[in-house]
């Protein structure tokens, strides 16, 4: 079964070498896969081009809908491997889209790359099945807020949240559009026993101004309650475009 992954600007697939943007492993040069298709649809998304085609009657803020022959691609696990290796990185950051709906594609693609550590962006619903689990080395999990648009029976699965609370390898982190917030993450944080260290606040926003402008209230709601920021340094380096 092959892969079904994004395109970048030229239509080809959307695998590049960059730094990470967000979360723990911010600044590392890492590759990136980007795959194609969401179990959730948040209002905000700023990769909408991964889930909302033509006909997807799911709310986005811009109200664009976007053309799936023109935005997907489909390549066989092991040209996927070359392209990946080309880049010549260490760490391999998969994204999406959530990447674990095609859980059993990426398991064999990851057994033609051994030797890369892994990083998973998810939202969180869904499960890693066993051969697709120990080759992943960090789950970035952002279980979505009210704000995401998404219906807590979606975007909140007790199970998921109580697996991923307990496994070392996971780190949490929140989009924070205004300060009110924060005090769904906390709620969540005492329900799941969410390790303080372990969670990031991440402002929402697609332009600098907005990131900095939401991080001067959101660093002090940081301090308080003992969670980490995370910035965007992909949107401060090259805005919202794609292949960065």
């Amino acid at each position: 079964m092959p892969l079904v992954l994004a395109t970048d600007d030229t239509g080809g697939p959307e695998i590049f070498a960059s730094v990470q943007g967000e979360g723990p492993s911010a600044g590392m040069p890492v590759a990136f896969m980007r795959l194609s298709r969401c179990n959730l649809a948040c209002v905000w998304c700023d990769t909408a081009y991964t889930w909302h085609f033509t006909g997807d009657d799911r709310p986005h803020r811009d109200g664009i809908e976007f053309d799936r022959k023109a935005n997907q691609v489909k390549l066989d696990e092991d040209e996927v491997a070359a392209r990946i290796t080309e880049l010549g990185q260490k760490r391999l950051v998969i994204t999406g889209g959530e990447p674990l709906l095609q859980a059993p594609a990426l398991a064999k693609l990851l057994q033609l790359l051994p030797d890369i550590s892994v990083e998973i962006e998810t939202n969180g619903t869904t499960k890693a099945p066993a051969p697709l689990d120990i080759r992943i080395d960090q789950f970035n999990v952002s279980p979505k807020l009210a704000h995401s648009g998404n219906s807590a029976e979606l975007a909140l699965v007790p199970e998921r949240l109580d697996a991923y609370a307990t496994d070392p390898r996971a780190w949490f982190k929140f989009v924070i559009a205004e300060p009110a917030d924060v005090d769904e993450v906390l709620a969540l944080r005492d329900r799941y026993r969410f390790k303080p260290d372990h969670v990031f606040l991440m402002p929402e926003g697609i332009d600098s101004e907005t990131l900095r402008t939401r991080e001067r209230w959101l660093a002090p709601l940081c301090v308080e309650h003992g969670f980490r920021m995370s910035d965007r340094l992909h949107i401060h380096l090259f805005g919202d475009t794609r292949g960065t």
